[in-house]
């Protein structure tokens, strides 16, 4: 596995975008992608030398998200470079990680497939096995 991104859960991706340009000179990487099975809109931002940035906000009332941002923004998972997708995620589940969403196609990821697993101690992570981003910039 090798670490991909990092994915921040936020209210407004452009409010909390503009600490990103402002402060930490990351660009915006994508378009914002609605990702209709995860109920989220997604947008990565990408910066030289750097890990990506990926902020997601609910895409609607009833996004899995809302609850999570009760708790306020923050950290939501750090996702994973992978060959498989699912046999990774077989292997995280045989150690012992709770399945938190099984593989299927994610639309920032041009359809390729993502799922989740949490590990404990409050940490979530993504299983990618691809490099595509939907609407890249440029």
């Amino acid at each position: 596995m090798e670490l991909d991104h990092i994915c921040h859960a936020v209210r407004k991706i452009d409010a909390a975008s503009s600490v990103l340009t402002r402060f930490l000179g990351y660009q915006p990487k994508t378009e914002k992608v609605e990702n209709t099975r995860q109920q989220v809109v997604v947008q990565f931002f990408s910066k030289p030398g750097a890990l990506d940035i990926k902020l997601i906000e609910p895409s609607n009332r009833d996004s899995p998200l809302v609850a999570f941002l009760k708790k306020g923004e923050g950290l939501h998972h750090l996702g994973y470079k992978v060959d498989d997708v699912s046999e990774s995620l077989e292997t995280l589940k045989a150690q012992g990680a709770r399945i938190t969403a099984e593989p299927q196609p994610g639309e920032a990821f041009d359809e390729e497939l993502i799922a989740f697993a949490y590990l404990g101690s409050g940490l979530s992570v993504e299983l990618i096995d691809t490099d595509k981003r939907r609407n890249l910039i440029g």
